[in-house]
Formats: C-alpha cells, structure tokens, sequence
C-alpha cells in the first residue's frame, strides 16, 4: 500500500504544478491584457495630443476673433467717442486752435448784456442777421447770413468747410440779442462743453476731453502755473466764441499779476466785456454777483423757472448775459469772502454766474470741475475718472487779441435788426381805430412785444435821435405796423420831410414801382426850402380839425369815437401827419414861423378828440426855440421816443437814451419821465424789397376809387399837362372869365395859381425880374392855359420879343398858338401898341398882348400905358415880362403913378421890399428870391400872396 505521505506530496505536487501552470496563464493573460492597455493608452494619448491641439487651435482662433471684435468695438465707441466730443464741443467750443473761429449761436443761448434786450424767437425776423466780420469770424455760404461776412484775417483763423462750424456765423447779437429761430443754434439754449484736451485712451482717435461750465457749473485749475494759465486762458476763449458778441461778461481779478493773466483779453474792456477788480476787492467782487443771483431770482427767474437755462428753453428768450468770474490767486479768504463764494458755487450757474478759480483748495463736488494740470502737459480732471488727458496748448496769442477786438467791435456796432414781418399781424386790416391806434413797435429785454399807442392819451408823438441812429427806419417800421392793422378808411398818412432826401418817396408811385401805400394822402420831398408846404399841411389839418369839430357839435359828441358811432357812414379815419425835421418849419422868426406855431399848438391841443395826431421827428429837439419856447404845446407831445444818444426828447434827468445800441429806442408814453421809459428793438423797415412786398400786398386790396396821394417834390419842376386845373380846360367860343394858369402852388391839393382875365379895370399880368428861363416859363404857360380855353379863331394872341435871350422860348410857344398868332420885336411892337390903344370900344374876341421885356418897349411907352388902364374893359390883356420892379415902375409913369392898372403880379428874383408899391397896406411882402420860385399876388381874391413853383417844359 503506497506511503500516504507519498501520495501526499505527489497530490501536492499534482495540484502545484497545476497552480504553476494557471499562474502562468494568468500572468501570459495579464500580460496581454497589459499590452493591449498599453496599446490603448497610447491610442488615447494620441488622440488626447490631436484634441489638444485641436481645441488648442480653436481657442487660438476664438482669441483671435475676439481680439478683433474688441479692437472693432474699441474702434467703434473711439469714434462715437470722438463724435460725441465733438457734438458737445461744436465749433469754437472744441475745434483745435489751427483752425479756430468764433462761432456764435452753437451755444443757442439768447445772451444779453447791458439792461438786456432781445430778438423774437419765431417770426421772419428771427435770426435775421449777418455774420460777424473781419478777423475770426468768417461768413456762411448760405443762408441768412450767406455772403455778408468777409474772409478771416490774421493767423489762426479759418472757416471749416464743413462740420459743426460750417456756416454757423449767425447775426452778432450784441446787448441783447437772441438765438435764430433756425441754423445752429436753432431751439439749443444751453451752452456746449468746452474742450480743454484729449483723453489718453488705449486706442486711436482723438476723444476730447470736455468740461461743462456755462449753464452748468464752475471749474477749479490746479496743478502746474504755465498749463494752468494756458488752460484759462482757453476757457475763457471759447466760452467767449460760442456766446454771441456781448452774451458773456467777464469779471477778473488778479491781485499777484494786477490783471496781466487775461491781458490778452484786454480789447473787450472797452466795450464793457472784461472789467477787473484790483486787489483787496474780492469781498466786494463777489457780493456784486450774490448780488446778481438774488436779482435774478427774485425778479427774473421770479419763481416760475429754476434756472436761466430751463427759462431759455422755455422762451426762446435768455433776458441775462453769462457772467464768468475768473479769479486768479486770490490768496487766503476771509469768513465772510468763503461764505459768498460757497453761495456762488451752489447757487451761481443756475443764474448764469460761473467762476473759474486758480489757487483755491476747492474740492470736486456737484457742478464743480476740477482740472490738475502736471508737467509735461498731461492732467487728470475730475468728470473723466482715472482716464489721463493730453492739455491742448493754450490759444495763439494773435488769435486772442483779435477776436476779442472784434468781438469788441461788434458789441459796439450794436446788434442787427430783425425783420419787418415779425410786427405784422396774421391778418391785414382786421382792427377798428376808434378808440386809437395801437401797433407793435419792436420788442422789449425780456422778449415781450412793445406797443405804442396814439389816441386821446398819448395823442401826439415827438421822435428824436442824432443822423445814423435810425430815425427813419423807426418811422417805416411804425407805419408798416399801423398800415398792415388798419385799412385805408380807419387810418390816413400825411407826410413831409423836411431833409434834403425823399425818404416817403416810396410811399407814393414811381417810376420803377407803380403802387403806392394806401393809406397815404399826401407825400411831401426836399421841402427843406419850401416852409410854405408845411404850413399849409398845417392849415389843411386844421380845417380838417373845424370840418369834424363841426361834425361833433351836430351829432352832440365830444370825441370821434362818440362821432363814427353816431355816423357810421361818414368817412372819419384818425389822421397822422408825420414831419421829419419839422424844425425847419419853425427855425426862424418869420411869418411862416409864427403861424406854424399857433397852428401846432391848435392842432395838439384840440386834435387829440377828433383823431388828429401829430408825430414830429428831429435830428437835434434842443435847438428848436420855436417850440420849447411854448411849454403848453411841447406838453401835448406826452409820447417820446428817443433813439440813441437822442437830447432833451426825454426829461432832463433822463438818460436812457445815451447808452443805447443801434436799432434800439426808448419809448416813453409819460412825457419823458424815467419811471415810464420802455426799451424796444426796432426791426430793420429800410429794406426796400420787404417794404415793397407789405406795400404791394396792401396796394392789391385798396378800395378801387381810392386816389393816389398826392406827391410834392420840392426838387422836381411841375409840368403844366400834369396840373389836374390844366386837363380840365375845355375850348370854348365865348368865354367871360379867362383863367390864367401861371404855375403850381405849394399846397396839399395839387392846385395851380391863377388869374381871372375878366372885362374890369386892372386885368392885366406882370411878371416881375431878371431869371429869364422862369420869365418865359410863366408867360408860356399863362399862354397855353390861355389858348386851351378858346376855340380856334376865338381869341387873338400876339407875341412880341423884345430880349434876344427870350426869343427861343417865344419862338417854341408861338407853334403851340393858334396859326393866326402875331410876332413883333423891337422894329415894330409899337405897331402893335397903337393900334390897341387906339381902340375905342369893347372887341368882338379878347386880345392877349404878350410882351417879353416890356420895359425895352421904345417911344411908344405911353400907349402901353394907356392898354394897361383902358384895354381890360375892350377885351384886350396885357401879359407881360418886366426886368425889375422899378422897370414896371417906370413904364405906369414913374414913382408918383398909380400901380392899380397891374392886378396881378409874379414875382421871380425880386426882394419883397421892391413889391411895396404892389401890394396893399403899409407894409410889404415876406418874400426872399428862390430858384425856380415866385411869388404871386393877385389883388382881387388874395389878401397875402402865394409861392408858387413855375411849370417846366412839358
């Protein structure tokens, strides 16, 4: 039997050997598998490597693209950035220096200096100007202001082409002017920020760096003096180029360089734009402008707005100019010196007051900018964070001076009108005058229409104002007013100018334009030497004044508003004569004088209830004796305007009118007393082209049997085919009365003088003097009037010449007589002369005798004179031509002889004192020798003879 320990290690062996071999197939199996995951892990680490660099380059590419799309938007926001800046800072707020011009009306704001005045916000007179002129500021292409500027002079000053300060060069405004309804500044009444750099961004582009100040707060400079004094000096340059000339008022104060840190600002002083406060004048500097912001408050914000801006915008209208305080170094403060600045600092910009300060420890703060200029011309300013900013260097010192001299220059000139159209109402015609007469003249500082008013109080007016200041465009502007609210048969012209000039010339119809205004009845010319036609305007408005005062006692009324609404179908209109230096009427100490005077004072007195009224206007009211000379008459005058630096037209302590800018009046309704004065800007009425257009459009709608007015030109020579006396003559066989025409008056009716050729002792004519032209002019004029009345062969007409200078004139008359005319000279007048005085009895047909130099009639002087005593009675006239009064003298026998056998006489060149023996009474005619006047007396129907104006050749 085997061992069994044997066995047992045999079965030991058995089962090791098996356990040898499935160890080793676990290890060949392990190891296979361990190849295969080596093999995998190889596989995946490839496949790990390619992703990696896949993705690798996936977010390469993705880096890349968003790279570029933050490089894009960067681009994208530098450049609305840039356009931002550029929108905020528009023209002479942002532009850089090279190319740098003042640009007023970016800033929109309506600013006003002085006691403040301002244009409308809408109507065709907005915005109505021209550019400003000369250095720095250049003129649009189009436009409003197209072609009125000229090319920019001097360095530094270029018109841009295109961009915010393209033909942006609007009306200079002056004291007191306003944004245009249209263009730039158009509805923009705040001011734009003001460039002072550009912002150092990680990218390009040129983003400037911007500070608010006007309208919106006050800037701190601190830092390093050169760029600080740079960085000033730009503030206040551009703040000053935005604002219309006048619209901002710098105050400085510089103790440590007494001024000299805005010297180059100086030109503006004397137009009043910079004034200076001298050391130790802070306190009182800043309590003027606590001062100012009170006012404003109180009577200008007048709680219905919370600051100038939001009024601005709400208006149209800014009432106040910006007033920038530049305080330099100003030192230590005291208390009371920190409390006013700090209530300046919170209160000032809604008032328009802003500072900018040097040398202050003021910190940053709501409306307060600060700006820290460092070496090397780099800064940081407080609205811009932790962004650096580049400082422009500072302007161009020729750029400094010269704008602000002009700008100087411009506040001067004062501001440009607005138009004529802005006093026009909607509709023409629609108001009644019963009451008065009521019509916008212009409008005052705070933008409201100023109306003026003629009726029982105020009733008559008194203009005054120096040559230039715009006297007549006052006068045009006031009538286009009254002419487009009421129609002809509410209101009726009278006007006469006394200057040498036809200013109302256009009133009536022209040559190039055939309309004439409506309203006018009468327009009188260069009637500086006819005094005559303004006293018998006078007489005429005085019969006027007893026709309606007649009128009103029938109808038991007191005024003529009571009269039209008793009668409403009588013809009433309020009458306004207006006489532009109407002191030539009165000047002198004369008869004519004297009358004028009483009947002035008639008609001011007792014209107020019957509608009349008087508007006198004079270069110079102080020299006028004749008026101010009667207290009573000159009180009637309760309305005054005065233009600028107009005399005495206002009370003596009144002196509103010595600082007025052009196209500026003051109206005062209360006889010149300062409490009741109104300034009002007067638009432009000169301009003929928008004359015409009003005159035109009214002219289309008068009445169709309304007459043209009556035009009196003292310049011009009447034509006998124009007198309205000549048309009417008609030929006749038979005539009892003869008319001779012999020139035409100077009267409000377009009249000629005339004399009756009737069958009684004395009916003949002479014409006394040496102007032989005029001689001839009348003796042809008494012929032709003479031939129209007579048929053919009616009349017998005989001509004799007895001067050689009168022979081409008697010549050219003697084709317009009839065929049958006689012509005699030297050799055989006394032909002539015999056989009229040889007639006994009273002809079949008249005979005009029409002798040229009858004093050279020969031997036969004593028939003359027996045809001049007996020949009227038998038919037969003698019209003659005298050399003298003396001559005439001579022929009726000399100085004992009777002067009754001349009737009528026309005196040329002859003293009144030779026309004593010819005119009744004691005393002798008021008459010094004109060109192309004479005077005429006929003693049956005048009592005082008349100046008449010869006809010329038709």
């Amino acid at each position: 039997m085997p061992d069994p320990r044997t066995q047992q290690i045999l079965d030991v062996r058995a089962l090791l050997a098996q356990a040898l071999g499935a160890a080793d197939a676990a290890l060949a199996a392990a190891r296979e598998r361990q190849r295969a995951a080596a093999e995998r892990l190889d596989r995946v680490r490839v496949a790990a490597d390619r992703q990696k660099a896949r993705l690798a380059q996936v977010r390469d590419n993705r880096l890349r693209e968003i790279d570029r799309r933050q490089h894009d938007d960067l681009a994208a926001l530098a450049g609305a950035a840039a356009a931002a800046g550029q929108a905020g800072a528009p023209g002479a707020a942002g532009d850089p220096w090279d190319r740098w011009q003042p640009t007023p009306g970016v800033a929109g704001g309506p600013a006003l200096a002085g006691p403040g005045f301002s244009a409308p916000s809408e109507g065709p007179g907005a915005g109505s100007g021209t550019a400003p002129q000369g250095p720095g500021f250049s003129a649009p292409s189009e436009g409003p202001g197209a072609g009125s500027g000229t090319a920019p002079q001097g360095p530094g000053f270029s018109a841009p082409s295109e961009g915010p300060g393209a033909g942006s060069g609007t009306a200079p405004q002056g004291p007191g002017f306003s944004a245009p309804s249209e263009g730039p500044g158009a509805g923009n009444y705040t001011a734009p920020e003001l460039r002072v750099g550009r912002l150092l961004l990680p990218y390009d582009g040129d983003v400037p760096a911007l500070v608010p100040l006007l309208d919106r707060g006050h800037v701190v400079v601190r830092g390093d003096d050169r760029l600080g004094d740079e960085v000033v000096a730009g503030l206040v340059l551009r703040a000053l180029g935005t604002a219309y000339p006048g619209g901002l008022q710098v105050i400085g104060y510089d103790p440590e360089h007494l001024g000299g840190g805005l010297a180059g600002f100086a030109p503006l002083a004397p137009a009043g734009l910079l004034t200076f406060a001298g050391p130790g004048e802070l306190a009182g500097l800043l309590d003027d402008l606590v001062a100012h912001v009170r006012r404003i408050n109180e009577t200008v914000l007048a709680g219905e707005h919370i600051s100038l801006r939001e009024l601005a915008v709400a208006t149209g209208r800014r009432p106040e100019p910006w007033r920038l305080a530049v305080l330099l170094n100003p030192g230590q403060l005291g208390r009371h010196e920190r409390e006013q600045l700090s209530r300046l600092l919170r209160t000032g910009a809604a008032c328009g007051i802003h500072l900018i300060l040097r040398g202050l420890p003021i910190e940053a703060g709501a409306g307060i900018e600060v700006i820290d200029a460092e070496p090397g011309g780099r800064a940081r300013i407080s609205s811009a964070g932790d962004l650096p900013v580049r400082l422009d260097d500072g302007p161009p010192a020729t750029v400094l001076t010269l704008t602000s001299r002009r700008i100087a220059d411009e506040v001067a000139a004062g501001p440009a009108p607005v138009a004529l159209a802005s006093l026009l109402p909607r509709e023409d015609w629609q108001e009644s005058s019963a009451t008065g007469l009521t019509a916008p003249l212009g409008d005052n500082p705070q933008g409201a229409v100023v109306r003026v008013t003629l009726s029982d109080y105020p009733p008559h007016a008194l203009i005054a104002g120096p040559s230039g200041t715009g006297k007549t465009n006052l006068i045009y502007a006031w009538m286009g007013a009254l002419s487009a609210r009421y129609s002809p048969a509410e209101l009726a012209f009278y006007l006469l100018d006394f200057k040498e000039g036809v200013s109302f010339a256009r009133f009536a119809p022209g040559r190039r334009d055939p309309s004439w205004l409506p309203h006018v009845r009468l327009v009188g010319v260069n009637v500086n030497t006819d005094r005559e036609f303004g006293l018998a305007l006078l007489r005429f408005l005085g019969t006027e004044l007893r026709r309606r005062a007649d009128a009103a006692k029938r109808y038991e009324v007191t005024n003529l508003a009571e009269l039209r609404a008793e009668d409403p179908a009588g013809h009433w209109p309020r009458i306004v004569a207006v006489v532009d230096e109407f002191q030539v009427l009165l000047s002198g100490r004369d008869a004519v004088a004297a009358e004028a005077v009483d009947l002035l004072e008639d008609l001011a007195r007792r014209g107020r209830s019957q509608g009349i009224h008087l508007v006198l206007a004079s270069q110079d009211v102080s020299g006028i004796e004749a008026l101010w000379g009667r207290p009573a008459l000159v009180a009637q005058f309760s309305l005054r305007i005065a233009l600028p630096r107009a005399r005495r037209v206002l009370a003596e302590t009144n002196h509103a009118a010595d600082s007025l800018p052009r196209y500026h009046a003051v109206v005062n309704a209360d006889s010149g007393a300062a409490p009741a004065n109104r300034i009002v800007r007067v638009p432009a009425a000169g301009d003929r082209d928008s004359w015409s257009e009003l005159q035109n459009r009214l002219w289309r709608r008068r009445p169709q049997d309304l007459p043209a007015p009556r035009l009196f030109d003292g310049d011009a020579i009447p034509r006998l085919t124009d007198s309205p006396d000549f048309r009417r003559l008609a030929p006749a066989n038979q005539v009892a009365a003869p008319v001779v025409l012999l020139g035409e008056t100077i009267d409000v009716a377009a009249r000629s003088a005339r004399t009756a050729l009737r069958r009684v002792p004395g009916r003949n004519l002479a014409v006394l003097g040496t102007r032989v032209d005029e001689a001839c002019a009348v003796l042809a004029t008494a012929a032709r009037s003479l031939a129209a009345q007579f048929t053919p062969g009616a009349a017998q007409f005989s001509l004799a010449c007895l001067d050689a200078d009168a022979d081409a004139a008697v010549r050219a008359l003697g084709a317009d007589l009839p065929r049958d005319t006689g012509r005699y000279d030297a050799e055989d007048v006394a032909w002539l002369l015999e056989d009229a005085a040889a007639t006994e009895t009273p002809r079949e047909k008249p005979h005009f005798i029409f002798l040229y130099a009858a004093d050279a009639v020969p031997a036969v002087a004593e028939d003359l004179r027996r045809v001049l005593r007996q020949g009227p009675e038998r038919r037969i006239h003698v019209l003659g031509w005298w050399r003298g009064a003396a001559l005439l003298r001579d022929t009726l026998g000399g100085q004992a002889s009777r002067t009754d056998a001349i009737g009528a006489w026309v005196a040329l060149d002859v003293h009144g004192s030779e026309l004593t023996p010819y005119y009744p009474g004691a005393g002798a005619p008021t008459w010094y020798p004109r060109p192309w006047r004479a005077l005429h007396f006929d003693r049956s129907v005048h009592r005082d003879a008349e100046v008449i104006i010869p006809y010329g050749a038709s």
